[in-house]
């Protein structure tokens, strides 16, 4: 039993004839709920605010403000919203009805009412409400319980990127929901070097999160095979097949050498990253083989693609949350729209780019909220 059955359910009668009231009162008391009494609309805006029925049956024809007036104000002030009012009236023409639904009314008895009918729609009514706040309740605890999954994912991310000389980095991550499977790392090793893995788990929701936490968790424990792209990818999807029952993770891990400009990487069904030269002022996909994604079957090889890096060098990592993003129209932003615009934009600030690359996105989507997480890791060579 919840604390919400424990509670005694409230009723606010409103009319402004004693007569009725008592009428009503009787009728009413039988269900063992509070029976609350206003004779007037002033009256009853006052109780309604302080005392927060579960229920509120009330006359329209009264003197001062009238029913109508009294349901307005109550639908427009949020701590009353969401009390169900039933208006009892001997007005019984169809527009005075729907004048009174369209304020925001569940119910409309017509005087002289059936004490029968008046029990039947009051518990029609409280059974609504109670089960609409019962409802309400889990998904406020729901909602609380993603909201620290989320802030507990995030605190699996790198608290703040490292400066390397030589070297300028950005992120840029977003998830769709309050949790999301795509993950980022980034470690900085000895000789000069620096290790970057971008992963995504499959989908966006709890099972994701969790894929997205063994990732992280894995790849933290093999400290001593970061220098070893292959090696990595291979220690993480041996793992992931022996824990996976149906997903998978994507993943680009790659390894740069500041002294010798080299980036050494390996690809399991990740994006491409995108190289931006900008001594011959080009954009494009960086050819990187790769294997399958992690979680499903053992490799037996991981190839690794070398590449050199020159001065003035701009490249993304990316998860496919970017370049999978649609438009109401059902199109996707594309590899396309992501080379155009990482390629057009002539600023120094990292953050700025990334920003851009967000904003561009937000144009092409429109309203449309996005279906996957995204991340982007950005390295620009100096």
């Amino acid at each position: 039993m919840t604390d919400l059955d424990k509670t005694i359910e409230s009723i606010l009668l409103v009319d402004d004839q004693p007569a009725n009231l008592q009428v009503l009162s009787q009728t009413l008391e039988k269900l063992g709920a509070k029976l609350l009494f206003a004779k007037n609309g002033e009256t009853a805006l006052a109780i309604a605010q302080k005392a927060r029925p579960n229920l509120i049956l009330l006359d329209i024809m009264m003197p001062g403000i009238d029913g109508f007036e009294v349901c307005r104000r109550l639908k427009a002030n949020p701590e009353t919203r969401k009390v169900p009012v039933i208006f009892l009236s001997a007005l019984d023409e169809t527009g005075d009805k729907v004048r009174g639904l369209q304020l925001g009314a569940v119910d409309y008895v017509a005087k002289p009412f059936q004490p029968e009918e008046v029990i039947a729609r009051v518990n029609t009514h409280l059974t609504i409400h109670r089960l609409s706040c019962e409802v309400q309740q889990q998904r406020d605890e729901l909602e609380h319980e993603l909201l620290v999954v989320s802030q507990l994912q995030r605190n699996l991310l790198p608290e703040r990127l490292p400066e390397i000389p030589g070297l300028k980095l950005a992120v840029h991550y977003e998830t769709s929901r309050y949790a999301g499977g795509d993950y980022y790392d980034v470690v900085q090793l000895p000789d000069g070097k620096l290790a970057v893995l971008v992963a995504d788990a499959e989908g966006h929701a709890a099972p994701a999160t969790v894929m997205m936490a063994m990732t992280c968790a894995l790849f933290r424990s093999c400290s001593t095979r970061l220098g070893e792209p292959d090696q990595i990818l291979s220690y993480l999807n041996d793992n992931l097949c022996k824990v996976n029952r149906g997903s998978f993770v994507t993943a680009i891990f790659a390894v740069y050498d500041t002294h010798s400009r080299t980036l050494k990487m390996a690809r399991a069904g990740n994006p491409l990253p995108i190289l931006h030269r900008a001594s011959e002022k080009t954009t494009t996909e960086l050819s990187c083989e790769g294997v399958l994604i992690m979680g499903l079957y053992p490799y037996t090889d991981v190839p690794v693609t070398e590449v050199t890096l020159q001065p003035g060098d701009r490249l993304l990592f990316y998860t496919d949350g970017i370049t999978e993003r649609f438009n109401d129209e059902r199109e996707i932003y594309g590899t396309d729209r992501l080379l155009s615009q990482f390629g057009s934009t002539d600023t120094d600030d990292l953050s700025d780019i990334l920003e851009r690359i967000m904003n561009d996105l937000s144009r092409f989507a429109g309203p449309r909220p996005a279906d996957d997480d995204m991340a982007m890791l950005m390295m620009v060579v100096e």
